[in-house]
């Protein structure tokens, strides 16, 4: 639940978001963390495991939206929000898709692979029988540090 009357729902919920971030990059996965929430309440989350799963599918955002599923028992993710730290990539906007997500906040712009605004626009393509509202640049700073953080010291070592 939002505790401060003075922070937005969408900074809220991206600040979940960035917890889950970093607790990617403790485990030595690129930073990025997912949040689905629905009515105000969390269905599903996740953060980067492609290198611990073994799995090239295993991004925050598939990652919530599995947990979503699992959690609802449904594959239909309907009238929910998904925040992430980076711009979705286009396998994880086809899953959007797939979901029928409601909506889509983001916070660190992808300009070499994004695909929902950046570089593609999957989610907000005609032609498709579903589109996201798209909702980009919140806490875009904090997200882009924690990217750039981590990608300089995987550099210098």
């Amino acid at each position: 639940m939002i505790e401060s009357a003075l922070e937005s729902p969408d900074s809220y919920w991206m600040r979940h978001a960035l917890s889950l971030a970093e607790q990617a990059g403790r485990e030595g996965e690129v930073p990025v963390g997912a949040v689905l929430v629905r009515d105000n309440k969390v269905v599903g989350e996740g953060w980067n495991r492609p290198i611990q799963l073994n799995d090239p599918s295993a991004h925050a955002e598939i990652q919530a939206l599995r947990s979503a599923g699992a959690h609802i028992a449904n594959y239909r993710l309907c009238d929910t929000t998904l925040y992430v730290t980076l711009e979705p990539c286009t396998m994880c906007a086809g899953a959007i898709m797939h979901a029928r997500v409601a909506r889509v906040v983001f916070g660190a712009f992808d300009l070499k692979s994004g695909a929902a605004g950046s570089v593609f626009n999957v989610l907000n393509s005609n032609q498709y029988n579903h589109s996201v509202e798209i909702s980009a640049g919140v806490l875009k700073q904090q997200c882009s540090n924690l990217l750039t953080d981590f990608f300089r010291t995987r550099r210098n070592k």
